[in-house]
């Protein structure tokens, strides 16, 4: 998904990263729509005891999608995968205050390496941009809290519901039929609307090819998404998150052609390798 995003942001060069999010959310919308009138797949009735009760979590949503589309404008894949490590910090924290839940020294160990990583890229970046530096913290913040808070409120949720379960096809509808009118006041407020009217990528064919592909990408992810911290907790979705950074990173390097100094490369690697030494110690 990042690396999806980062074509359709900078490839395309198209500045509206909150407009992309309402398109993907949107696609997401429809799509489950149509499964459910296929009935391919059921989905729960929602009221407004169920909407007040997602909401804080839908707001969380909202926020790091749009933080994580503006800070793939600024700064390159490989960056951002490592920038991301101090997800697992913040949820580690998050937990150890929200849950009692305590980590072993190896995990610590890992974590003060991801520090030293992010530091180490940030100086050596030859790319670096403080917006979106800016943009990446906010998102770290913001991905850490989006899976504390949903592990908490999936259970409050279901006792919203007339059936007192909620299954995951019905938090992927929700949360992103929620977002659509946070998405659609941002994209007016701050003018969006205009430039994406005007801009000639939205005439391209292939533009909307990749915009789309991302959104059905976005809803499977979603999905997977909920699943999964459904089943496990924060940080072992999180040390699963580690586990994928090698390959976007090594990707996105690639892909984007990314200006490349040596001390840069090392700190990339770095990160990387944290990124490892993370998921064997949550293992062990």
């Amino acid at each position: 998904m990042i690396l999806m995003n980062k074509v359709v942001l900078s490839t395309y060069n198209f500045n509206a990263g909150i407009s992309l999010m309402l398109y993907q959310n949107l696609i997401s919308c429809l799509v489950v729509a149509l499964l459910k009138f296929s009935g391919v797949v059921s989905v729960e009735k929602f009221n407004w005891k169920l909407i007040r009760v997602w909401l804080p979590v839908n707001v969380i949503f909202v926020g790091m999608l749009i933080s994580g589309m503006y800070s793939l404008k600024y700064i390159n894949v490989a960056m951002v995968t490592i920038l991301k490590n101090a997800t697992n910090i913040i949820t580690a924290i998050g937990e150890l205050y929200m849950f009692r839940k305590r980590q072993n020294n190896k995990v610590w160990a890992a974590m003060f390496m991801m520090i030293i990583s992010a530091i180490s890229g940030g100086i050596t970046d030859l790319t670096f941009n403080a917006v979106g530096y800016t943009w990446q913290t906010a998102n770290c913040v913001l991905t850490a809290s989006y899976s504390l808070t949903l592990r908490r409120v999936m259970d409050k949720a279901k006792q919203s519901t007339k059936s007192g379960s909620l299954n995951e096809v019905s938090m992927v509808l929700l949360n992103n039929l929620l977002s659509l009118p946070f998405g659609i006041t941002l994209v007016i407020l701050l003018g969006e609307w205009r430039y994406v009217i005007s801009t000639d990528v939205t005439k391209d064919a292939m533009f909307w090819v990749v915009a789309t592909a991302s959104g059905f990408l976005g809803l499977a992810i979603s999905f997977t998404s909920m699943w999964f911290l459904h089943q496990t907790g924060p940080t072992t979705y999180s040390l699963v998150g580690s586990l994928n950074k090698v390959p976007i990173s090594l990707s996105g390097l690639v892909l984007f052609n990314v200006p490349l100094g040596l001390p840069n490369l090392f700190s990339i690697l770095f990160g990387l390798f944290a990124g490892i030494v993370f998921a064997r110690a949550k293992m062990s």
